[in-house]
């Protein structure tokens, strides 16, 4: 009897609970892997290194807040909102397992965990856990098409104030898109030196931040605030002091190990300005605090709040929960790949050199731009119509897969870059023999006296589209719908001649796009 009873005490003794949580984490695994095997790959670039940390910070929060919260004094109440969040989450990672997109799965992810919250604590308890929760979005890698706009305006805003600052040091300077010209040295401010990758780790910092600051809430809005001005203003600062040191020293200032020295000042700059900031916030507040007491940095007695986990409470929404994810997980496996194989298509490798009375010049990327590119094929021809001394460049970018980060830069956010100044931008109704019409961007470019007309557009699996956000999201609905996601950037480009109207230039590109456009048909599947 009493080894019966032995027995059923260790039984009951079992954190069924906590058990439960670790089977549905199990259970859900296989809805989130694409989106987990994401993150790794993310994680391990240097504009996202700082993702492993955030879950732990979030952990942190969690655990601050489970410190100060009541103890329960009975099972939870109103796990349902918890289940629904669940199914919330398992329905956008699906959409995202579908379409191969890998970011849709990762914020299903982090809805996924509000829902576990949800379903442990209970509705009234778990609801206010939102901020540990929604600080794992900066984990998370920012789409392409976003990544790429972001990158751009980040280089030519810190281009800008970093040339400022090295005039300032009455230093003769010239700047050209992201090129800064000193005369004997040319330094590029590249992708990398954007400040995008600290602007990630500092928006982090400030929400912690902002979290742990003791004061009103505008105090804490405001030091969130701060963080994307202060990462352009001290990147941009970096890159004036490197041209500065580099005019001073010569090209080897802009290298190796004081290179990434000047991205860790700039970070810990970073977090002694937001420090100062929270100083002078609470000298405006009646009864200021030392800044060790306005941050509130409790660390003591997280593993009884740890432990518990073992005391959560099973119940039935657990074990339906459970259910559901087992059957995300076998729908999801079960269902046969919707990756659908590509037509037939000729490689650029193959294009015509001569084109009615246009004869071309192959120029291929150097091996820099073409890595950028990332394109699975692609064009770039200068053709000439000798009889009327005219070019015209055709430049085509075809990708196989654009789901797993790799997709059209789009020209509108390339050519500044370069130099060029965009004006004239304008939707253009192009309408040719033999075709529907169709349209196109236009854009007239300059660059010192040098002009030039653009025509571009994206064809996507035999649709022309204006719009790169339009295009990433036909991407995302034929990936899930078609299992599709290859398409491709065409862009023609002309030189406008001094002497020349604008309607010359027009006509000339229209003549050549009748001509040429027909045979790219069996280069660029519909």
């Amino acid at each position: 009897m009493s080894t019966t009873s032995t027995n059923l005490r260790a039984v009951r003794a079992l954190p069924w609970g906590a058990l439960g949580l670790i089977a549905l984490a199990a259970a859900s695994a296989p809805v989130f892997a694409l989106g987990l095997r994401s993150l790794g790959a993310a994680w391990s670039t240097p504009e996202y290194s700082h993702g492993p940390v955030i879950p732990l910070i979030s952990l942190y929060l969690f655990a601050r807040e489970l410190h100060r919260a009541p103890p329960a004094t009975a099972r939870p109440a109103r796990r349902w909102p918890g289940l629904a969040v669940l199914a919330l989450g398992f329905a956008i990672a699906g959409f995202g397992n579908l379409a191969q997109i890998a970011d849709i799965v990762t914020y299903g992810l982090i809805v996924w965990v509000m829902g576990v919250v949800l379903l442990s604590m209970g509705w009234d308890a778990g609801r206010r856990h939102w901020k540990p929760v929604l600080h794992l979005i900066f984990m998370l890698p920012l789409p392409q098409i976003l990544y790429w706009k972001l990158t751009i305006f980040l280089q030519f805003v810190s281009s800008n104030l970093g040339v400022a600052l090295v005039r300032l040091a009455d230093i003769p300077v010239y700047l050209e898109g992201n090129v800064i010209d000193l005369g004997v040295f040319k330094l590029q401010v590249a992708e990398a030196c954007s400040g995008l990758r600290y602007l990630f780790p500092i928006l982090s910092f400030s929400y912690l931040f902002g979290i742990l600051y003791r004061g009103p809430f505008w105090h804490k809005a405001v030091l969130f605030a701060m963080a994307a001005p202060l990462t352009v203003l001290l990147n941009a600062l970096r890159i004036g002091v490197v041209a500065i040191l580099v005019n001073a020293y010569g090209i080897g200032q802009a290298e190796g190990f004081l290179h990434v020295f000047e991205g860790w000042a700039i970070f810990g700059a970073a977090i002694a300005t937001l420090s100062l900031a929270a100083i002078m916030l609470q000298r405006l507040t009646p009864d200021p605090l030392p800044l060790p007491e306005a941050l509130d940095l409790d660390y003591r007695r997280f593993a009884p709040e740890a432990r518990r986990v073992l005391s959560l409470a099973p119940s039935r929404m657990l074990l339906a929960a459970i259910g559901l994810a087992l059957l995300a997980s076998t729908a999801l496996t079960s269902l046969p790949g919707l990756r659908t194989e590509l037509p037939h298509r000729l490689s650029f490798a193959d294009f015509p050199g001569r084109i009615d009375d246009w004869n071309g010049e192959r120029r291929p990327l150097d091996p820099e731009t073409e890595a950028v590119l990332g394109a699975s094929d692609y064009l770039n021809t200068v053709y000439a119509d000798r009889a009327r001394e005219h070019a015209v460049n055709l430049f085509v970018a075809w990708y196989a897969d654009q789901s797993n980060g790799e997709g059209i830069h789009s020209p509108d956010v390339c050519l500044p870059a370069g130099g060029w100044e965009v004006s004239a931008f304008a939707p253009h109704r192009l309408a040719l023999p033999g075709r529907a019409a169709f349209t196109v961007n236009r854009a007239i470019i300059s660059k010192g006296l040098s002009r030039s007309l653009v025509y571009y557009w994206f064809d996507e699996r035999g649709v022309p589209m204006t719009s790169d956000w339009r295009a990433k999201l036909s991407v995302i609905l034929d990936g899930a719908m078609r299992g599709r996601t290859d398409g491709a950037l065409v862009r023609y480009v002309t030189p406008i001649a001094r002497d020349e109207e604008i309607e010359g230039a027009d006509a000339r590109l229209t003549r050549f796009i009748a001509s040429s456009l027909p045979r790219l048909d069996a280069y660029i599947p519909d």
